[in-house]
């Protein structure tokens, strides 16, 4: 393990912290851990997706949220989901927690918090992390996604539909 090496939180079926370890042990010991996913909306109402570089470990070169990661062990999901938006976008805006899932094969045992943000601010795209990017409608994705949905990452797809379920039912109050 190099120095530098991201430590994450193991955590138990119930995300109790049981434990730290470096992020290329807990992946390759199939673990259990932390992550934050967010989707960040224009004024518009477009929301942005990004295309995961192809040199990522896991899902290489598919469509996600607008940006992702792990939280690193002691940080909190709200202090992650900031850090990672700010990291991979170079957006600092307020987030709304919008749902939780827990740990299952689709989020990769990953503990996921979903944060949504409105941000009309220029993007500052950590090239290293993210090929491409896109902004579109829900209804847009909800399409591409019902068409070809091995374009997107597993955990996209669960965290996305999730979503939408949320808002509809929302606007149907």
């Amino acid at each position: 393990m190099s120095p530098a090496e991201e430590q994450l939180d193991v955590v138990d079926d119930h995300d109790h912290v049981i434990g730290v370890m470096s992020r290329s042990d807990v992946h390759r010991l199939g673990l259990r851990h932390r992550a934050v996913h967010i989707f960040l909306f224009r004024s518009s109402g477009q929301m942005l997706i990004h295309l995961r570089h192809a040199d990522k470990e896991e899902f290489p070169s598919v469509w996600t949220s607008s940006a992702s990661g792990h939280v690193s062990a002691g940080e909190s999901y709200e202090l992650s989901a900031q850090r990672e938006l700010l990291e991979e976008l170079g957006v600092h805006a307020r987030l709304e927690k919008a749902g939780r899932f827990d740990a299952c094969p689709d989020t990769s045992r990953e503990f996921t918090e979903l944060f949504i943000v409105e941000s009309d601010a220029a993007l500052r795209v950590d090239e290293s992390e993210i090929s491409d990017v896109r902004w579109l409608s829900t209804s847009a994705i909800r399409t591409e996604l019902a068409a070809i949905p091995e374009n997107f990452s597993p955990a996209f797809r669960l965290i996305f539909a999730d979503y939408m379920a949320r808002d509809r039912a929302a606007n149907d109050d």
